[in-house]
């Protein structure tokens, strides 16, 4: 199947970054796994929610690379000291992950918590500063 990007026009000169964004996002969209929540907080930013049940802190990280976060969990071995498990039935997933987001300029990740099975991570969108830049005038000759 051929499919038609949006910002292959000959006239869209300059857009390859969003073009990688697009398709960045297009990509994170796909995955799955862990599930998650995106809510809007009252300041502007967001909070990100995983379902990250049978994951401890350590096993867990939270890094923003060219204005991407990448969120990732690693399983150790399923024995621990030895003993062997027999599952009757395994709906819990005791995979690892990496799960992206990609953020906008300025975005910047303000905090990570893990309670309760869920891994909150907050994202702000600090107010940018107001810049007044004067432009001097020259004459020609």
């Amino acid at each position: 199947m051929n499919r038609t990007l949006l910002f292959d026009s000959p006239f869209l000169l300059g857009f390859e970054h969003t073009r990688a964004l697009v398709e960045r996002a297009a990509k994170a969209a796909a995955e799955g796994y862990p599930p998650y929540n995106v809510e809007e907080t009252g300041d502007g930013g967001v909070r990100i929610t995983l379902a990250v049940a049978g994951f401890s802190p350590d096993q867990l990280s939270v890094s923003v690379e060219d204005n991407q976060l990448i969120v990732a969990g690693r399983k150790d071995g399923e024995a621990r000291s030895g003993e062997d498990r027999a599952y009757l039935h395994r709906g819990i997933a005791a995979r690892g992950f990496v799960r992206n987001f990609i953020l906008a300029d300025g975005m910047e990740v303000r905090d990570a918590v893990v309670e309760h099975g869920l891994l909150h991570i907050d994202v702000a969108r600090p107010k940018p500063e107001r810049q007044v830049k004067h432009i001097p005038i020259r004459t020609a000759g």
